[in-house]
């Protein structure tokens, strides 16, 4: 009996102290990291100038969150050869000027406060993302200020 516990002892020990290892000091292995923006962010190429309503203007641009598979590039244009790729994030939406009518729409005669503050700003991109539901195929899930300037 004592010839079997020299043998039993040691691997019993072992057994423990690779528990104890692998659950308390062990640091875990680093879940994969979910992505901080899901989807593709579409910036808008041209900057927007319109009237305010406290006789001010702003000068903005404006990039769309869009959903994943809903940016698709644009066919080339005439001819056989493919046409040039545009830098990430720019190109060609087919329902851009409807997206930019919008935008306008939604952004002028409202005041310079607004669009300077930060909870006026997510209250209209709340409404500019409603409204391009509304009325577009655009599946845009927010809508970013990327510059913004108000005289």
């Amino acid at each position: 009996m004592n010839g079997k516990m020299k043998f039993i002892i040691p691997i019993v020990l072992l057994v423990v102290v690779g528990g104890v290892y692998k659950f308390v000091l062990a640091k875990p292995k680093a879940a994969e990291a979910k992505p901080k923006v899901e989807g593709a962010v579409y910036v808008l190429p041209k900057e927007f100038v319109v009237n305010l309503a406290d006789g001010r203007y702003a000068k903005f641009n404006i990039a769309l969150v869009m959903k994943h598979g809903a940016l698709t590039a644009a066919p080339a244009a005439g001819g056989h050869a493919a046409a040039a790729e545009p830098p990430e994030g720019y190109g060609t939406l087919p329902q851009e000027a409807l997206v930019r009518s919008i935008v306008i729409d939604n952004v002028t005669d409202v005041s310079g406060k607004v669009l300077t503050g930060e909870k006026g700003r997510e209250k209209l991109k709340k409404k500019i993302v409603k409204t391009l539901h509304e009325h577009t195929d655009v599946e845009a899930e927010d809508v970013l200020f990327t510059d913004v300037a108000v005289q």
